[in-house]
Formats: C-alpha cells, structure tokens, sequence
C-alpha cells in the first residue's frame, strides 16, 4: 500500500473508492508496520469506509492488526448524518484501560519489603483465565449496580474514597449504560469476576519514577522522581468479550436494512442513532463501567496491601481506558459536530483547560498512561491543545509478534530468570505467559513515545520503570 510522507511522524493513504477519508498513520518509517507481516494499514482503509467517518481514519504510532479495527485506531462519525457505531472499533476487551497509583515512598525505602510487598499482591489478586475476584456478588440486582454505576458504586460500597473518582476518566462511571442490553451469557461470565486481573497482557506492577521531563505537571499530577508507583492493567473480562460477540452479530443482521456494505465482515456497524446502535452502545457502557469497577477493587486491594507491609498509603494519579466508543463534540471543518469517536489501543488525551477535567488537572491536562511491554519503561504524558486526531494518542508499545510467536522465539530462554536478572521480581506466571509478553513481541515504547510526541498528539511527562510484577 502506497504511502505519502507528510512529516517526519504523519503518513497518508490517499482516498480511493470505496474510502470517504484519508488514511492518516502517526509513526515513524521504524514503526509502520511490515505489509506482508501485519495487514493493519489495509484496516486503516477499510475503516475509512465506514458511513459517516470525518476527518480521516487515524492510527497511532503503537499500530498493529486487530479484529476490524487494526489496534491503535481511531475513527470518528457523525451522529447527525448516519454517523455508525462499530463493536470492532471498541474491541473485545472494552474499556480495558489502566490506573496509575502513587505512593509517598521513595524506591530505596521499598527495597528491603519489596519481596513481602509482591508476596502480599499476589495473594491477594486474582488473575488467569477463569473465575475468582475481590468482590463475591449477591447477584444479578448488585452485578446490575456495578454496570450502571462502576467504579462509583465500588465506592459507595467501601473499595476506595470519594477522591478516586474525581481522578478517573468520566469520574468513574460512563452514562447510559444499559444492562438489559447485557445478554444472559454475558451477564454469567462475568458474575464472578469482579476485582480479576486476567491473562494475557494484563497486569499489576509496582513501578519507580525514573525521570521527570515536566516538573510542573509532574507535580500536578502528584508524581516526583524515584517515587514509587503501581500500575495496573486490566478491563470487563468475559463479560465485555461476549457483548463485543453478541452486537457484531447483531449488526451483521441489519446491516442490509439501513443500506450499508463494508469490505470487511469484522467491521459489521449500524448507526448511532438506530435501535441497534442504541443497544451497543447502552451495553458497551455497561461493560465500561463494569471494567472501571475492576481496577478500583484491585487498586483498593492494592492499597490495603501498601499500607499494612510499608506503612505508606496509594493516591490515584489516573484511570483512562483505551478501548471505547465516546459521543463527544468535536470542530470539524469550522463547525462543532457531535460525534461518535471511536478509540481502539488508543488513549484519550484531553488538552489544559478542558471542561471534562478536574478542576485540580484543568490547568495541566489529562494524565495519559502508556505501559510498555514487560520489564521495559512505561510513560506518563499529558494531553495537549489542537492534537490533529481528536484527543487521542497512543495506548502501549504495540506487538510486533503473536503471542504464538513470540513463544516460539523464546524458546530455550527462561523469560522469569531474564527479568530476575534485571531486579524485577516476578509473581504468578507461567514461563509461557512471561514469554508471550517479552520486549521482543513488542515495538520499542519510547519509540512510539517519541513518535507520538512528535505528531503532536501529546507531551511526556514522566518515565517509570518495573521494580516487581503480578501477572496472569
């Protein structure tokens, strides 16, 4: 696929029927993708298909292929011109996301409780493929609770204080969620993992802030160099994979009705404004709040563990997911359209002075978390003004493997013991596991980190680096 350099971070792809935009890639030459290896800049064409796109369908410098969508998309429709809604560009694991604790310890201070610490978390984290969380449910009324009301209702409950919520992106709960959209198998799959981390590239790591490159913001945000951290990623569990299942089902079969054709099945959509884009999105909301429910309890678990072993408590820095549609309202050609934007592995990233911040960020912008792959650095950034793909930027380092392959370029290593040699103490995977997550199945995160600096999609603020991790 022909591509135009624009600048040193933008790339095009030149509109052709059937396209209705542009294709417009942020990355360096080193980061694009292979195109016999990875076929996401063909998905960034066809999302540039969709009814309704403006602007142009974006990828972030993190790209690589997904289920419709590639990972590290973004595309944005008009809700008033038949503007769809496509599962595909949410994902199935929606609204995984991140949150970034921080803690008034200094990483000498942790060092000899470090193994205790670790110890502590992995007993009290429940992860894997199965069942098992923090929070046993009643039932479906208390599981209905958590959809409607997220990380808020953990809080009323008492998992976490009332100042969490005003440091999670939508203060803790996204409106409109609807769980009579929430099948019954969805709804049994995820009855029992509320407070779960998961498998695959989920995890729970105590980090250190290794450089400051804004000290203002840094402080705004509550971050000092050699502070001690703990990142957490995770999002809805089953319950999100099987309404990401039942909608694009569900769409495929009314496509045809509102007149609508796309190259791929996996971008299966319908608009906004019909029952059936309704649905999507009442559920996809439900399994958003569902996923912020999730990391609040493991952050309170979290908490609990910090204070009991070092005497020292966890302040939220942020919770922002990187999988989820959002109507929000964007200048487009001079004038504000409502839009439906679409970010998947892509992070909103709200610039200083944006109404949806906390009056104690407005002045600075929004945290923007981007974990690297494990045992590498991960990075916190700031939104800023007139970023060129509504608000979002990069959400990781992007794979460049499967996990198939990375395991099979591992072999012979001990993946534990390499992360062992670096001083990262290592809690609750298996060998495969750890090898699926190897820098070598990634793409260089401050490669991204710089590419997505330099496209204007945001500002680094700070570096952090692994000092022990729970994973699945």
């Amino acid at each position: 696929m022909e591509l135009v350099e624009e600048s040193p971070y933008r790339f095009r792809i030149d509109r052709r029927d059937p396209m209705r935009v542009p294709g417009v890639i942020f990355a360096s030459r080193a980061l694009l993708p292979d195109p016999v290896a990875d076929r996401s800049l063909e998905q960034v064409a066809n999302v540039a298909t969709l009814p309704g796109i403006v602007g142009a369908s974006y990828a972030m410098p993190d790209l690589h292929w997904g289920y419709g969508f590639p990972i590290g998309g973004v595309a944005a429709t008009d809700v008033a011109v038949g503007g769809v809604v496509s599962p595909g560009g949410v994902g199935f694991d929606i609204s995984c996301g991140v949150r970034l604790l921080a803690a008034d310890l200094d990483r000498d201070e942790l060092r000899p409780r470090l193994e205790a610490v670790m110890d502590a978390l992995s007993a009290a984290t429940p992860r894997g493929m199965g069942s098992g969380a923090v929070w046993q449910l009643t039932g479906r009324d208390e599981l209905d609770a958590v959809l409607r009301g997220g990380s808020r209702y953990a809080v009323q409950r008492g998992f976490g204080i009332e100042r969490d919520l005003l440091r999670c992106e939508d203060y803790g709960a996204v409106h409109d969620a609807d769980p009579a959209q929430v099948s019954d198998r969805a709804i049994e799959r995820g009855a029992h993992q509320v407070g779960s981390l998961g498998s695959g590239n989920h995890f729970l790591e105590v980090q250190a802030v290794d450089q400051v490159y804004d000290v203002p913001v840094a402080e705004a945000f509550g971050l000092r160099p050699d502070q001690v951290c703990v990142m957490i990623h995770c999002g809805s569990r089953g319950l999100g994979h099987q309404i990401c299942t039942d909608h694009v089902r569900a769409m495929e079969q009314v496509m045809g009705s509102h007149g609508i054709q796309v190259p791929d099945r996996q971008l299966a959509c319908a608009p906004v404004a019909s029952a059936a884009g309704r649905a999507y999105l009442g559920a996809m909301a439900a399994a958003a709040n569902y996923a912020r429910a999730n990391r609040q309890l493991l952050a309170h678990a979290t908490s609990r563990i910090f204070e009991r072993e070092t005497g020292r408590r966890l302040d939220l820095v942020y919770d922002v997911s990187h999988n989820l549609a959002k109507i929000e309202e964007h200048a487009v050609d001079g004038a504000v359209r409502r839009l439906c934007v679409h970010r998947k592995g892509a992070t909103r990233a709200l610039p200083p002075g944006h109404p949806d911040l906390p009056e104690e960020l407005r002045d600075v912008g929004q945290p923007v978390l981007i974990p690297g792959s494990m045992g590498t650095g991960s990075y916190v950034l700031t939104g800023v003004a007139n970023s060129p793909a509504f608000a979002s930027t990069c959400h990781g380092a992007g794979r460049v493997r499967s996990r198939k392959q990375a395991v099979a370029a591992g072999t012979g290593g001990d993946p534990r013991a390499e992360l062992e040699a670096r001083d990262i103490v290592v809690r609750g995977a298996s060998r495969r596991g750890l090898a699926e997550e190897m820098p070598a199945a990634y793409k260089d995160v401050s490669a991204v980190v710089e590419a997505a600096e330099g496209a204007g999609l945001c500002r680094k603020v700070a570096r952090l680096v692994p000092l022990g991790v729970v994973k699945g």
